[in-house]
């Protein structure tokens, strides 16, 4: 495959494979030397397997509203991600950083909001917040902690440097991804996995399954777990069913559990059996019809006040979609220095806000040079990429701005950084993010690796699934092995919001 490595083009982004004279950086000297030894046909064959491999197994996710059907076999590409060591402990050091300061955030909004009082977040900003939930104001949450599972998106920009560009705190998906791809790469290729010092992700069931029987009510001692699905035809069903086999516990919905007397109860063959702790994979307003939508055919009745009277943990608790405002997200920074009185490891990307009048103004002036995201949406939705949109896109997004200013934020368009994906008769670069996921219970934990996310369509900046993304496995090293003269980007000060 050499030849197809020569034709390969970089460009003038930061690729992940070549440094800028072309050279393979020293962390991915291994697989470019494998791949060099393969020829077209037996990667191509490899690459068919692991497609079959997924179709089998049914690693699939949803694309609502699309005319050609809705069920869709995860795209994979076999060229793994490498992450070397002394990258990964700044990563992993950024995202403990800042789940710990978004937990203390949250704690402090839904209790004593000295953050807000102090002026230091805008109180309108958070109490207009879509997943707010003013009502509970003053309930303590197990252990104060509201987010237990994380997982926050990283993009690299044109020099290296490593920016978190959204967290995901309400339900965030993509970990069965992680772990399915990890066993497609054993398969294809087991000789070249075992000949690195590549971390393992597949404890992944049994960290999660650790963090959330630490969340127990107090007194029991062997809680039973359960996952609470909105059902088979969810976008994400996939992995909630996956999840559930890796952790070896019930995948329910809302009509299999019953409340009584303020505890949660599971419907079995053998009877009722109390539930303890539920990973619910349902929003807080299908939660319960009795409390929030009346309409909800997912949730269970009373189970918010179960959930207030201690008898079952939830996580992620409710009210966390808060802190995933992307509005919010603008001053995660803010966050860190009050709580912490610590810099940021990782910045964010700077972010211009549609509540504030000079940020308004410049976004309505340079939209063809932003990106325009609405607060509340996700998945790729909702969101202008100007410079890839027309004229009347552009004019639509001016409209919705100037109705609903508070609804959107605006970020510059980021030279996202570039991974060889195979293409036809050889590689092309495509822009990639990296969603790492952050476990915390009695003490928080980085799955070492994540979801490599790869936005296949040419030249396209946008790598979420429903948009035509894929993914690739990634692998973080146990060490730094031929990895001596490799520079390491570290994060550099930057404004975060204008």
């Amino acid at each position: 495959m050499k030849q197809l490595f020569e034709k390969y083009d970089s460009g003038s982004f930061y690729d992940e494979v070549f440094d800028g004279d072309r050279s393979t950086r020293p962390h991915y000297r291994k697989v470019v030397k494998r791949l060099d030894d393969l020829d077209m046909d037996d990667f191509e064959l490899r690459q068919r397997k692991a497609d079959a491999s997924f179709l089998r197994r049914g690693v699939t996710f949803t694309v609502y509203g699309d005319e050609q059907g809705t069920e869709r076999i995860f795209p994979f590409d076999l060229v793994p991600r490498v992450i070397p060591r002394r990258e990964w402990e700044v990563i992993e050091a950024g995202l403990q950083q800042r789940i710990t300061a978004l937990n203390l955030f949250l704690c402090d909004i839904y209790h004593g909001q000295k953050i807000l009082n102090d002026g230091v977040v805008p109180r309108d900003m958070v109490e207009s917040a879509s997943h707010f939930r003013a009502a509970f104001r003053g309930f303590k949450v197990p252990h104060n902690i509201y987010v237990h599972i994380c997982g926050s998106d990283l993009v690299r920009d044109r020099d290296g440097t490593y920016y978190v560009l959204e967290d995901n705190l309400r339900t965030p998906s993509g970990a069965s991804y992680v772990l399915e791809n990890r066993q497609a790469m054993k398969r294809a290729f087991p000789n070249l996995l075992r000949s690195l010092p590549v971390r393992p992700v597949d404890g992944y069931g049994t960290m999660l399954r650790d963090t959330l029987a630490w969340l127990a009510p107090p007194g029991v001692g062997e809680p039973v777990i359960v996952v609470l699905t909105p059902g088979v035809h969810n976008s994400a069903y996939f992995e909630h069913s996956y999840l559930a086999r890796q952790m070896g516990v019930p995948i329910v919905e809302g009509r299999d559990l019953i409340v009584r007397g303020e505890r949660v109860f599971m419907r079995t063959t053998s009877g009722l059996v109390q539930v303890h702790v539920i990973y619910r994979r349902v929003d807080d307003d299908f939660l319960d019809p009795l409390f929030f939508r009346k309409d909800s055919l997912l949730g269970v009745p009373g189970l918010v006040g179960a959930y207030r009277a201690g008898q079952v943990a939830l996580a992620n608790s409710i009210g966390t979609g808060v802190a995933d405002d992307k509005a919010v997200y603008a001053f995660v920074p803010d966050m860190i220095r009050y709580y912490l009185d610590q810099e940021p490891i990782l910045p964010n990307v700077p972010t211009y806000l549609g509540s504030r009048e000079k940020d308004l103004q410049y976004i309505l002036e340079n939209l063809p040079g932003l990106v325009v995201k609405a607060v509340d949406e996700s998945g790729g939705y909702g969101m202008l990429m100007g410079s890839a949109a027309s004229a009347s896109e552009i004019e639509e997004f001016r409209r919705r701005l100037l109705a609903r200013p508070r609804n959107y934020i605006a970020q510059p368009v980021l030279a996202l950084s570039r991974h060889p994906v195979l293409s036809g008769d050889g590689f092309r670069g495509c822009h990639v993010d990296l969603r790492p996921y952050v476990l915390y219970g009695e003490n928080v934990r980085v799955l070492p690796g994540g979801l490599t996310r790869v936005a296949l369509r040419e030249g396209s900046l946008v790598v979420n699934s429903s948009q035509g993304g894929g993914s690739k496995d990634t692998w973080v090293l146990w060490d730094d092995r031929g990895d001596k003269t490799d520079k390491v980007v570290v994060p550099h000060e930057t404004t975060e919001t204008t």
